[in-house]
């Protein structure tokens, strides 16, 4: 545990300086900038996936049954994605974005949680479906996450614009067609994936007869937030909204997604305490 936790501590400072380097080139253009926060990208990835095989020796297997692993998982992935954007024209922006919420997760996992064994032995008919499920829902949060991104930097560019403020930073910016477009295909990822992810839960609720935890807060809040972004596409194909309205949209059903993760410690599914 002593060895997981510096190399994780050597990941979340190297991170750390990954984002800053990202920072400096978006505020003002600097390729030797950018240069080195991708290649401590790559460096914090490595050291992730070392992570991942020391814990993966530790359970004996997978390692993601715990809310530890889960944001540790999307966070490998957030850095993941910022590696294949980083060969991508005009991807700065949105990867600063992206390192911000990969970061969040990994310092909030690194301060707040522990890599305890997560009780599952009342689970144990459906371990297989559980672990889909888990698996199905970090992608999820990953595109939805993409997704958001893409709509918080329409929303910047469409104010800039609106405002005829236009500077260097602005022209370095994807088009809004382009933002809305990315926004809409990460959404339109994420969103069946949560459908399948929710499906996979209840399925394997019904298996083991625990019938009244369809009623679980985290189950009802989870559907409202999957409601939200089927409205979002519905919305979208339709093409009554403007692309500033569907961005708040894709924002705000983030914004509910983060307080239905904050839900699990009082879901009786999830158990997240391991009691």
């Amino acid at each position: 545990m002593v060895l997981l936790n510096g190399i994780y501590d050597a990941a979340l400072l190297l991170y750390a300086l990954s984002l800053l380097f990202y920072f400096s080139d978006c505020l003002r253009r600097s390729p030797g900038g950018k240069r080195l926060g991708t290649g401590l990208l790559v460096v914090v990835g490595l050291l992730q996936m070392t992570g991942i095989g020391i814990r993966f020796a530790q359970e004996g297997g997978l390692p993601i049954f715990t809310p530890y692993d889960f944001l540790f998982w999307f966070a490998f992935s957030i850095v993941l994605i910022s590696l294949l954007l980083a060969f991508t024209r005009k991807s700065e922006f949105t990867i600063l974005l992206l390192s911000v919420a990969g970061f969040s997760a990994f310092l909030l996992n690194r301060v707040w949680l522990k890599a305890a064994d997560h009780s599952l032995e009342s689970w144990s008919a459906v371990h297989g479906w559980l672990a889909m499920h888990i698996i199905l829902a970090n992608l999820s949060f990953a595109a939805l996450t993409l997704g958001t991104v893409f709509a918080i930097m329409y929303l910047f560019l469409h104010n800039r614009l609106k405002g005829k403020l236009w500077n260097d930073r602005v022209r370095r910016l994807p088009s809004l067609e382009t933002l809305d477009k990315y926004s809409y295909i990460s959404v339109l990822a994420g969103t069946p994936l949560l459908f399948v992810s929710l499906a996979v839960a209840g399925l394997s609720i019904i298996i083991e007869g625990r019938l009244p935890l369809l009623q679980d807060l985290k189950v009802l809040s989870t559907l409202i937030g999957l409601g939200i972004y089927i409205s979002y596409l519905i919305l979208k194909r339709s093409g009554r909204r403007s692309g500033a309205v569907m961005a708040r949209f894709a924002v705000a059903g983030y914004a509910f997604i983060i307080l239905n993760f904050l839900l699990n410690s009082w879901s009786e599914f999830h158990r997240w305490t391991g009691e």
